[in-house]
């Protein structure tokens, strides 16, 4: 349960002053680490890879269509999987919405898995999805990219994930986010990757429990209440919701 003080409008102007001093620091700071992601040096991409796609075999420079810049997110789906990972299908919800806007400004989108084809065209039309989505199954693409590892590197204790090497990885198949230039010349360079929590910023809905008093409302692990979006059963979870209390 939890509890919170209830003043009057001047005590309550006073505290949302002080709290908007430290929000406007965060902003400012925020901003000049985002200056700092776009000064990162580039890596040029040598190995020409190829992806399956709805039409046929589409190559890495044809997924950025008529613009220059590629996000591609590495969605967790291994090939003997039935369905998407959780939270990469709940960053998924966001990138339509957002992509109808972005796309204006020289950015385009894809996600990759290891998953055949068919099973990502079946969950994508499941999902209701219209994001460019491709396998890498016959490609390198995830285990350079260091998000798929061989049973070997697991049992070496190798695999690389988020710049370190792990000890377990967990699965075989993990998230992240990638981002590409692509030059006038055709030449395609590695600007940027993140994993693990590294997304967060790409999630509305996170971004709209933060401001409220409960937040993400999550009640030991972390997105213990999150579900595919088909998979909600609204009469158990919203009650969960309504227990802000107000105390003296």
């Amino acid at each position: 349960m939890q509890t919170h003080k209830i003043v009057g409008r001047e005590e309550w102007m006073a505290a949302s002053r002080a709290l908007l001093v430290k929000e406007k620091a965060f902003t400012r700071a925020k901003d000049a680490l985002s200056e700092e992601r776009r000064a990162l040096p580039w890596m040029r991409v040598e190995k020409s890879y190829l992806f399956d796609g709805p039409d046929g075999p589409v190559s890495l420079a044809e997924l950025f269509g008529p613009r220059n810049q590629l996000v591609m997110q590495h969605f967790m789906f291994g090939p003997d999987w039935e369905e998407g990972c959780t939270g990469c299908s709940f960053l998924a919800d966001h990138v339509d919405a957002a992509r109808q806007h972005f796309e204006h400004d020289g950015l385009s989108f894809a996600a990759v898995s290891r998953a055949p084809l068919a099973k990502l065209e079946a969950y994508r039309r499941r999902m209701g999805w219209r994001f460019t989505w491709v396998s890498s199954l016959r490609s390198d693409f995830n285990f350079d990219f260091d998000v798929s590892y061989t049973p070997r590197q697991i049992a070496d204790r190798t695999a690389m994930y988020n710049f370190e090497v792990q000890q377990n990885p967990g699965e075989q198949d993990l998230h992240g986010t990638t981002v590409f230039f692509k030059d006038e010349d055709g030449a395609i360079f590695r600007t940027y990757s993140t994993y693990a929590r590294g997304a967060d910023g790409l999630l509305g809905a996170y971004a709209f429990l933060d401001l409220t008093p409960l937040g993400r409302n999550e009640k030991g692990a972390m997105n213990d209440w999150l579900r595919r979006h088909d998979r909600y059963d609204d009469q158990a979870t919203a009650p969960a919701r309504e227990e802000a209390v107000a105390g003296g």
